[in-house]
């Protein structure tokens, strides 16, 4: 008995099932966003405007209502962000009534403690030396993120509180047992917890949520109109950062985005979905993972996102 059918008209019994199954994983998230504000002094939420931490939103203002949120929203901006997604990232926060904290991987290199190998390197793998600044510089003792377990396999290995060690680091071997959604969260100085409330749903289930519950994501998430030329059988972008090589076709195509990060190493993929419903359907049959199919960074080696979590990435 499966709650995510692959029809467009759902029966009343279907609508159940699959209005069940979100509830419980609604539940699930707001018991942890709560456990959360009640274990740590100074937690935050990283928040990019993105889908996933924006249905993470939607269930922190079911947990806490509207201008009550405990913690802080917390951004780490690489400088090559879609400018969809950041005005989105801030008209949602003041809707919220939430406080929004910004740091800059551009700050980092002016001071050094972030160096390209060259000029145009993506910067997605830096956020990590952003991040360890900003817990240093506001003593934050858990941060929340959006991953999900479906994601990639790195993250599949991941508990829902996940410890970090002094140096931010973490250790996929030496990970605290979860029983009976009973957490341990017991630090010593200098380490911290990255939390992840949403660990146990799949895109499919974001997307349903999305439908449900009418979440307003960038429009970038919905089939549009953009020049792309396909490089090693991914859709790039072409921007200002990411043009076109020698010898590519730019090809005109309708495309949405799956995921969205750092423009330098977030592709679209082709798609003519322009409502959740219809990416709802069209997820059923996807037969490659979001990242895999949108993130030139995850494609250098098959360890590549295990060796930046170790790193401190989120």
């Amino acid at each position: 008995m499966n709650a995510r059918i692959d029809s467009a008209v759902l029966q009343p019994a279907e609508h159940h099932l699959s209005n069940a199954h979100l509830d419980a994983l609604e539940e699930e998230t707001i018991f942890i966003l709560r456990e959360v504000a009640a274990a740590f002094e100074r937690p935050a939420l990283l928040f990019s405007g993105g889908k996933d931490s924006l249905v993470m939103l939607r269930c922190a203002e079911k947990a806490f209502g509207v201008g009550r949120i405990p913690y802080p929203l917390l951004m780490i901006d690489t400088g090559h962000n879609f400018p969809e997604v950041t005005a989105f990232r801030d008209l949602r926060a003041g809707e919220l009534q939430a406080e929004l904290i910004v740091r800059n991987v551009e700050d980092s290199m002016r001071r050094g403690t972030v160096r390209l190998a060259h000029p145009d390197e993506p910067r997605n793998a830096h956020q990590s030396v952003t991040l360890l600044e900003a817990i240093e510089e506001f003593r934050f003792d858990a941060l929340i993120g959006g991953a999900r377990r479906d994601e990639e396999k790195a993250r599949a290995k991941e508990r829902i509180f996940s410890h970090r060690d002094s140096f931010g680091q973490w250790q996929p071997k030496a990970q605290r047992p979860e029983l009976w959604t009973l957490f341990n969260t017991r630090l010593a100085p200098g380490e911290h917890f990255r939390v992840f409330p949403i660990s146990n749903w799949t895109e499919l289930d974001v997307w349903q949520y999305i439908e449900r519950e009418n979440i307003a994501l960038p429009s970038l998430y919905y089939s549009h109109k953009r020049d792309v030329v396909d490089r090693r059988g991914l859709l790039v972008p072409v921007t200002e950062l990411t043009p076109a090589k020698d010898g590519e076709k730019v090809e005109n195509r309708d495309v949405r985005f799956r995921t969205l990060g750092d423009v330098t190493c977030t592709c679209p993929v082709e798609s003519s979905a322009a409502t959740p419903e219809q990416i709802v359907l069209e997820t059923l049959t996807a037969e490659v993972s979001e990242r895999g199919s949108t993130r030139m960074d995850d494609k250098t080696s098959d360890a590549s996102m295990e060796k930046r979590k170790k790193d401190g990435y989120f």
